[in-house]
Order: C-alpha cells, then sequence, then structure tokens
C-alpha cells in the first residue's frame, strides 16, 4: 500500500508544529513523520501533541535515538500513544549520530550492538510478551508492559549503510531511510533488508527447533522418571510383602470369615 505524508524537520520551530498538523490532517494526507535531535523538541511529545490535534492522521517518528532512552520507557511511551490513538502511531529507532550521543554521554562502543538489542526487547514488549534479556546493553528481568497493547505495534528501524540494513530486517519490522537515499540505490538497499529478514527466519526456525528438543528432552526425562518411580513403588510392595509375619513365599492370603450363629 502507498501512503502519501510529510515531515516536519527539526530546524523548524516546534510552535509551528499542530497549524502544520491540523493542515496535513484537512489537506487529506496520510501521514506526518517526525523526529528526534539532541537538544531539540522530544519525539514522543510531538507526536502526541499532533494526535490529539488531527483527526484521522497517522504520525510516524523516524527516529527515536535508542542510546536516549532505555527500553521500557521507550516501550511504555509508544504503548501509552497507541491505546489514546489507536493504530495511528509508527515507533521508528536508530542508533543515533554517534558524535552527538557522545556529546551528551550515552555513546555505546557497539551502536549496532546496542540497536540489536534494543529493537529486539522493543519489539517484543510491544507484542505484549513479558522480556528477560542480558545483553550487552539491554538487561531486563521478566518486564511486561500492563496492560499489554491490544495489537503488536510495528517497529521500523532507521539505516543507512549495509550491516544496519542487515540489522533492520532481522529485527525489525520494516526500514526508515535517510532522506538522501538515491532513488536508483534503493533496489540493492532493499536486497540487503530482505537479507536481514531471510537471517531473522532461520533463527526463529532455530529457535522454535532447539525449543521442540528441549521439550521432547524433557518429556522423555519425566517418563524415565516416572518408570524409576514406579519401579520403586513395586520393589517397595513385594518386599513388604515378604517380610509381613507368619507369611511365606507362596503362602495364599490368609481369609478370616465371620459366620453369624443361628
Amino acid at each position: 500500500m502507498t501512503a502519501l505524508g510529510m515531515v516536519f524537520p527539526t530546524n523548524y520551530p516546534i510552535e509551528g508544529l499542530l497549524p502544520v498538523a491540523r493542515s496535513a490532517d484537512d489537506a487529506g494526507l496520510d501521514q506526518l513523520w517526525l523526529w528526534e535531535d539532541y537538544g531539540g523538541a522530544s519525539a514522543t511529545a510531538s507526536a502526541a501533541a499532533a494526535l490529539a490535534s488531527t483527526r484521522r492522521l497517522t504520525v510516524g517518528i523516524g527516529l527515536l535515538p535508542v542510546p536516549l532512552r532505555n527500553v521500557t520507557a521507550a516501550a511504555m511511551e509508544f504503548a501509552t500513544l497507541d491505546r489514546l490513538f489507536p493504530g495511528r502511531i509508527v515507533p521508528g529507532i536508530g542508533h543515533g549520530a554517534v558524535e552527538w550521543m557522545g556529546r551528551i554521554g550515552p555513546r555505546a562502543a557497539s551502536p549496532l550492538t546496542l540497536l540489536a538489542e534494543y529493537a529486539d526487547a522493543l519489539r517484543r514488549l510491544l507484542r505484549g510478551e513479558r522480556v528477560t534479556a542480558q545483553g550487552r546493553y539491554v538487561k531486563l528481568s521478566g518486564v511486561a508492559l500492563e496492560p499489554a497493547p491490544a495489537q503488536p505495534l510495528p517497529v521500523l528501524v532507521g539505516g543507512i549503510r549495509d550491516k544496519t540494513v542487515r540489522l533492520a530486517g532481522r529485527f525489525g519490522d520494516g526500514l526508515i531511510l535517510a532522506s538522501e537515499t538515491r532513488p536508483e540505490t534503493i533496489p540493492r538497499v532493499l536486497d540487503e533488508f530482505r537479507a536481514g529478514r531471510d537471517t531473522a527466519q532461520r533463527d526463529t526456525a532455530g529457535r522454535a527447533a532447539a525449543q521442540r528438543d528441549t521439550a521432547g528432552r524433557a518429556a522423555a526425562q519425566r517418563d524415565a522418571a516416572q518408570r524409576d518411580t514406579a519401579g520403586r513403588a513395586a520393589a517397595q510392595r513385594d518386599a513388604a510383602e515378604r517380610d509381613a509375619p507368619g507369611r511365606s513365599e507362596g503362602d495364599a492370603p490368609a481369609v478370616v470369615a465371620f459366620v453369624p450363629v443361628p
């Protein structure tokens, strides 16, 4: 499906956002896209304002720099927007400009590792899963959104270079390209994205096979334990019968009958 939208650049005064959003909504545009630079306007706060001032416009965040927010906080913000404005928010994330992240403190030694861990955890949280993760950067212990999202939110990942584009295919639901991307390069970029998607499918198949193998081993261990328990119980019964007083092997059980005397 093709959608027509516009971008509200970060170098425009934020005071102009609401008139622009209402004009886009009235003109019949499908989407309004925002993004976040350090020191500027908050993308999620801007998205909330734009959604509240329009009737049907979808607002995309393309993109939110992941070093700036804990992944649970980002999931809470996106889920809240979706509950207030169902189906009208599109989350997008990226590793952010490395130089800028370094200026404000949260620069990661491996931006791609951070983005991969973050995207995976964010998608799972926005699907309503309870997430435990012990990655290099993302560490969660049984975290879930309460209540769970009514429907999964797609998470888009921004990328320019091949490694990031493949990461977007592996851990995201879609790809955000930079405005300077040349049209003639898009087919090759999409090939990289699909390669990442293929890797994700192999990962999923491998996890499913591992889970089946684990379940099979657990079932076999349960069966063996049950057989062992039953064998020990039978041996104990036999020993008890042999040790009963006044009995010898082969004796028939004694029967005592009380017969009323007339």
